[in-house]
């Protein structure tokens, strides 16, 4: 069982999250505003469920505001699914987002899907260059200095490195990495990658390549 934590204004689409997940196990909270949570607090969820279109604070904020402190999975509600909107989610620090109207069937999908990476072990570490693993604490390090990844970043890092050379299609890297079936989104993979580019490229390296016309890796 987890905990979850559902935020959103609509409180028909609150109590019908709320039902979903409880049917599966978990124990739900729920607020109809951003300014209702307790901020300290959050670190007992295993996973936020976040509107984005919030009377008070907006989810994007908010999600800001919380992300350094709170490192269980976010996951954005959001009828906003433009490019532009996405990228500002990702960079908020969410791991992915459900858009509305959904079915219960994608809530519930995504959801178990994060919360079951979580609770995957690794016991090693991983060696390239320049670049240390370490899979067990999550960790991407560029020589001795961490490179700041959300959770969703290093994952698909991790995938990459562990198949170094070999090419994935953004829907390939989405089922293996996140365990989705056809409901889902490839689009959160490009966003991410994006973000992960950018975050290697202040280190002066650049080895997640493009093959275009099918995917990338990690050469």
């Amino acid at each position: 069982m987890a905990k979850i934590l559902a935020v959103d204004d609509d409180i028909q689409i609150l109590s019908i999250v709320k039902k979903a997940l409880e049917n599966d196990g978990h124990h739900v909270d729920t607020a109809d505003r951003t300014k209702r949570i307790n901020k300290g607090s959050l670190s007992v969820y295993d996973l936020i469920l976040l509107d984005v279109m919030m009377p008070d604070t907006d989810g994007f904020t908010f999600c800001k505001d919380i992300r350094d402190s709170v490192d269980c999975p976010i996951l954005f509600i959001t009828a906003k699914t433009m490019d532009t909107d996405l990228t500002e989610g990702f960079a908020a620090g969410a791991d992915d987002y459900i858009r509305k109207p959904f079915s219960l069937s994608e809530l519930r999908a995504r959801v178990n899907a994060h919360l079951r990476r979580e609770r995957r072990e690794y016991h090693s570490r991983i060696v390239s260059g320049s670049f240390r693993f370490d899979v067990s604490a999550k960790l991407l390090y560029f020589n001795q200095e961490q490179i700041e990844l959300t959770r969703s970043e290093y994952e698909i890092c991790e995938f990459l490195i562990r198949n170094k050379g070999q090419v994935f299609s953004l829907e390939q890297i989405l089922e293996r990495v996140y365990g989705f079936e056809c409901e889902s989104d490839s689009s959160a993979v490009r966003e991410h990658i994006k973000n992960i580019r950018a975050k290697l490229k202040r280190c002066g390296e650049n080895p997640i390549e493009t093959v275009w016309g099918i995917g990338y890796k990690w050469c």
